[in-house]
């Protein structure tokens, strides 16, 4: 099993900007330099507390510091931005990296988000279809480009010179495109299926609880199915907020009990950006739980990793003989309120949670 990095940057919005980006920076840098194998950055345009704006420009800020991690975005989200500047942001970051890219994608889910941009009251699944198919097109079609679609049209055919390069898109590093891997943030997802059947690869969200991450397998399998593609466990992404601590005590205290803990903090703004618009099922073990019985404490306790080494191995082994076997772990970045305590996290997770965790799946599977 792999160890990856992903980030939704949720900070305290009463934090300093700077501060809170040079953390977040810092934390890549650290992912690197211990053996991560990627690390995904999310994005919003409108929110105080998740405050980076653009996953593409934060990446170009680690590209040139980091020397193995894949870099990916987590996600761009496309229903609410025009193709042509996406792919061309994307063939620039892909080129700056040299293949080490991955290119996340969504349809989005912060309402302020649709509001302020102007897509409250579209279909943005719609826009998130015709985004990808245009950007693909045109980082695999030659020019003049003429891409006719319900919401947006893009051609350079008046404009053409093509013997000094105007109207000609940039190309990939990657060819023909550089992957592609997709955010899952419901329990029995369809968006799954069909993302599968072309080809691309899932990111089960940290805030499902397992009963939900486990339905994304067949889901998945089944659209590549339907895709012609192989449905195998080894591309399969898991996300998980973890927090490794050299005690038991410290653990509890930084990632449940703490009313300041980032975790806290985490949840609490997610259950109430979810809860706004009636999305309690995602936090639910039982679809037949009242909505008022999903609290924040009830969330933090089925959703959160905490330990010592040896009680987050034995927790991670029991979460995925619930879900079953997947490729990579995805440790999930939060706030850095002690700066000392999360980064030790990240060191014992990459330098002694994870080697044991594969030599019990090892020993497993040669048992079995």
């Amino acid at each position: 099993m792999k160890l990856s990095y992903f980030t939704m940057p949720l900070h305290p919005p009463e934090r300093d900007y700077t501060t809170t980006l040079k953390e977040d920076r810092e934390a890549f840098l650290l992912a690197d330099r211990l053996g991560f194998a990627e690390a995904f950055m999310g994005e919003h345009a409108t929110d105080r507390a998740e405050t980076v704006t653009s996953s593409v420009a934060f990446l170009a800020s680690v590209v040139h510091a980091t020397r193995n991690i894949v870099l990916g975005t987590g996600t761009i989200n496309l229903s609410m931005c025009h193709p042509a500047l996406v792919a061309g942001q994307v063939a620039m970051i892909d080129n700056m990296a040299e293949g080490r890219f991955i290119f996340g994608i969504s349809p989005g889910a912060l309402q302020s988000d649709f509001e302020a941009l102007g897509v409250w009251n579209l279909n943005r699944n719609e826009l998130f279809l015709e985004a990808i198919d245009h950007i693909l097109a045109l980082w695999t079609r030659e020019p003049p480009y003429r891409l006719v679609g319900k919401h947006w049209t893009i051609t350079t055919e008046r404009t053409l010179i093509r013997e000094i390069g105007q109207g000609v898109m940039v190309p990939t590093y990657q060819k023909p495109h550089p992957p592609i891997v997709v955010s899952v943030v419901a329990p029995d997802s369809k968006g799954i299926t069909a993302a599968a059947a072309r080809g691309w690869k899932p990111i089960s969200a940290n805030f499902l609880m397992p009963e939900g991450v486990a339905s994304h397998w067949p889901n998945y399998a089944a659209g590549c199915r339907q895709g012609g593609h192989p449905a195998r466990r080894e591309d399969w992404r898991v996300a998980k907020s973890i927090f490794v601590a050299d005690d038991e005590r410290t653990a509890r205290r930084y990632a449940v009990e703490d009313a300041k803990s980032p975790y806290r903090f985490y949840l609490s703004q997610l259950m109430r950006k979810l809860f706004s618009i009636n999305r309690h099922n995602v936090f639910k073990h039982d679809p037949g739980m009242r909505d008022e019985d999903v609290t924040l404490d009830y969330a933090l306790e089925r959703l959160v990793i905490a330990g010592t080494v040896e009680s987050v191995v034995d927790q991670l082994l029991a979460f995925r003989a619930k879900i079953g076997d997947f490729g990579t772990l995805v440790y999930c970045g939060h706030d850095w309120l002690d700066a000392g305590l999360a980064r030790r996290s990240m060191a014992l997770m990459a330098t002694e949670v994870m080697p044991r965790l594969n030599a019990a799946i090892g020993r497993h599977a040669a048992d079995s």
